[in-house]
């Protein structure tokens, strides 16, 4: 895998939004927290756009990243929020300058489109905390990016209060994202294949049954059988129906993989969740889950 080049003081970071429309009032703590970096800001032309729920229409935010993209000033894009929008505009995208010259592509949710598409070119991307709302999360949300982005060393360790996790050490490349996107891109061109990566997934707002029908949906499509191991992040604000479905999202996934033997790792903070730590998505990593800790080496 190919590693973007790390940033330097001075360099520039570009603001996008590939989905939802959102206004630069909105981005004031990010770029308080880019400046405080020593990073200069350029935000692009899908932030205050508008198009229903859209940051602008499908070639007002294809031509934004695509500009970004191609800018050799532009040293990282980090995508400003995420809902639902990316899938709409991959296919009108050109990586060809992307993929001699790679850049930081930085966040989650429904940016794994992005995570999975560029994985399959042989590049890293960071899936990562969104400049929206960035002020509400964690210190550690905002501090792993910096690490990252700087070539900084990094580890993820913290001690496991999950008694279900899975116990075992697994070495591979880390990929996955957002389970719903994960399921939306089956059969795509953007669809990863997992074999013998550490595969992770998180999710929110979604009907227990449903999440029930996207594990099912990964396991038939053999995205589950030989994985080096799972690391399951947020699973938040799930619903059920008024028949209740009988297990929670953990239980679901749990028994979707039970026949398999891998580590698995519950509840690591990473997706919709207040401690949403970084993760550098196609690095070949680390995991090992003890009985009280986890740890993964980046």
């Amino acid at each position: 895998m190919t590693t973007p080049p790390f940033l330097q003081l001075g360099d520039t970071v570009a603001i996008i939004s590939t989905a939802r429309k959102i206004t630069s009032e909105e981005l004031k703590p990010a770029l308080k927290l880019l400046f405080g970096w020593g990073l200069k800001v350029v935000l692009g032309k899908s932030i205050g756009a508008e198009s229903d729920q859209f940051a602008g229409d499908d070639e007002v935010r294809t031509s934004d990243f695509q500009q970004m993209m191609d800018n050799p000033e532009i040293k990282a894009i980090w995508c400003a929020r995420g809902g639902y929008g990316t899938v709409r505009m991959i296919d009108m995208l050109d990586f060809t300058e992307f993929r001699r010259n790679p850049k930081w592509i930085i966040g989650y949710s429904d940016i794994t489109v992005f995570h999975s598409h560029i994985h399959n070119f042989g590049i890293e991307t960071l899936h990562a905390q969104m400049p929206l709302e960035i002020e509400k999360k964690t210190l550690e949300t905002s501090a792993t990016i910096r690490k990252v982005i700087f070539g900084e060393p990094y580890t993820v360790s913290l001690t496991s209060e999950s008694t279900a996790n899975r116990i075992g050490s697994a070495k591979g490349q880390f990929v996955g994202g957002n389970l719903s996107v994960l399921y939306s891109l089956c059969g795509s061109a953007s669809a990863i294949r997992t074999e013998g990566k550490i595969l992770f997934i998180e999710d929110l707002d979604e009907y227990l049954y449903h999440i029930d029908r996207m594990m099912q949906n990964l396991k038939r499509n053999g995205m589950l059988n030989d994985l080096a191991g799972l690391v399951v992040g947020g699973m938040t604000e799930m619903h059920d129906n008024t028949i209740p479905f009988g297990k929670t999202a953990i239980e679901i996934v749990m028994a979707a993989v039970a026949e398999y033997n891998y580590p698995v790792c519950l509840n690591f903070p990473a997706g919709h969740v207040s401690d949403n730590r970084a993760i550098i998505m196609g690095r070949r990593v680390s995991l090992e889950i003890h009985e009280n800790r986890v740890q993964i080496d980046f």
